[in-house]
């Protein structure tokens, strides 16, 4: 069985994170499992109206969305894989429920580079066209920060970067809060800004987590079930 990417991208430095966070990151392609977590996001989706109507225009990709909502649940399933360039990869498909819609946001983290200086890349949306670099980080007390930046898009066959005025930086961080419910949740918070128009996307919750066989218990590093499977892949970094 293959080494978690987080694992990897972190090294030694993984053994500092919460344990409950080290657990939740150790799905690794071939282990018969995937992940999944239930709950509710307290705020997520586009606060600034005016910018809603664009964000409409990209709902397609299933990376970005124009709605705005408090309290509203969501489940997220975490498929650990090899993809097909044979790379170690991590698979997130979120339903996001807002009343009326839902919402799906879904992306593939990679790991690309020599095993002892991996980087993570995360291929966002469903057709996987827009491209970054994710830096992880633990902190003090043990949760985990990411930072998705040097963002780049795929458009036939070019590759467009993506200059520091018009990139957006996602701002994740993750951790176990024991105070949460009645035995302790994972908590989130992402924020994505742009430096000329600032927050573009905020998602905060809570939510619990558990492992669930593959259906037929399949334990091949490649497979990824069809529904959890993007339009397109993208191999280019």
């Amino acid at each position: 069985m293959s080494v978690p990417i987080y694992r990897q991208a972190l090294g030694a430095e993984f053994s500092r994170l919460q344990p409950e966070l080290q657990e939740y990151f150790s799905l690794a392609p071939g282990s018969g499992q995937y992940g999944v977590g239930e709950g509710t996001f307290d705020v997520v989706g586009c606060r600034q109206r005016w910018l809603r109507p664009l964000l409409r225009l990209t709902a397609g990709e299933e990376a970005f969305f124009p709605e705005y909502g408090e309290n509203i649940p969501f489940r997220i399933e975490n498929h650990a894989h090899q993809d097909p360039f044979g790379r170690s990869s991590l698979t997130a498909r979120r339903e996001i429920r807002f009343p009326g819609r839902t919402r799906l946001f879904q992306d593939t983290t990679s790991a690309t580079g020599a095993e002892e200086n991996t980087q993570l890349v995360d291929y966002v949306g469903r057709y996987r066209r827009l491209v970054t670099d994710l830096n992880l980080s633990v902190t003090a007390e043990g949760r985990l920060r990411g930072v998705s930046e040097v963002s780049r898009l795929f458009v036939g066959p070019l590759r467009v970067p993506l200059p520091a005025g018009l990139d957006a930086k996602a701002y994740a961080e993750q951790w176990w809060d024991p105070a949460e419910g009645s035995n302790g949740r994972h908590r989130i918070q992402v924020k994505v800004i742009q430096p000329q128009i600032g927050l573009v996307l905020v998602y905060a919750g809570a939510f619990d987590y558990r492992l669930r066989p593959y259906t037929g218990g399949s334990s091949a590093q490649s497979y990824l079930p069809r529904y959890a499977q993007p339009d397109r892949w993208e191999n280019r970094v």
